[in-house]
């Protein structure tokens, strides 16, 4: 994923060739959701939030997180109810996330062949998508070796 600045610059681009403002409360929110890569609730982000800004509300944050995800900036993790910015906001079609249930990292995928299957059959079907979420839970590779290194630790242990 890019550094947060990277992508809060790639935002700020976006907004102003799409020609929507990219207001200091959106970039913040993005900005705090960026820096965290197994997403954020809506209140957490809140909390952050009115810690910098007393003013800060649950509307100015669903106002903004609705803005981050409308403009493609943003996900929102369905399975967890939290939020994860994307890497790539400049793909307009669907995407897949990968989910640690370990260490709660999430990864992006834009798995297009399987985007284009889906939508076909839909159609085939006569049904009409209008939100598509695939989330994928699993282990990443760090948890997966972690865990493998203390299993002989805990057998050692228990024998």
């Amino acid at each position: 994923m890019p550094h947060s600045r990277q992508l809060l610059e790639r935002a700020e681009q976006q907004c102003q060739t799409r020609g929507v403002r990219f207001t200091p409360i959106r970039r913040r929110v993005l900005a705090l959701i960026a820096d965290s890569p197994g997403g954020l609730k809506a209140y957490d982000l809140l909390d952050r939030l009115a810690l910098e800004h007393a003013a800060a509300r649950p509307p100015t944050v669903y106002r903004a997180l609705d803005f981050l995800i409308e403009q493609g900036l943003v996900h929102r993790i369905e399975s967890l109810n939290a939020y994860v910015a994307c890497p790539c906001p400049e793909h307009a079609h669907g995407f897949q996330l990968l989910i640690c249930r370990h260490c709660g990292r999430v990864e992006e995928l834009h798995l297009d062949d399987l985007d284009a299957q889906l939508a076909g059959r839909a159609r085939e079907l006569g049904f009409r998508v209008e939100r598509q979420t695939i989330e994928l839970l699993g282990s990443c590779d760090d948890c997966r070796h972690a865990r493998a290194e203390e299993a002989p630790t805990l057998e050692a242990s228990q024998g």
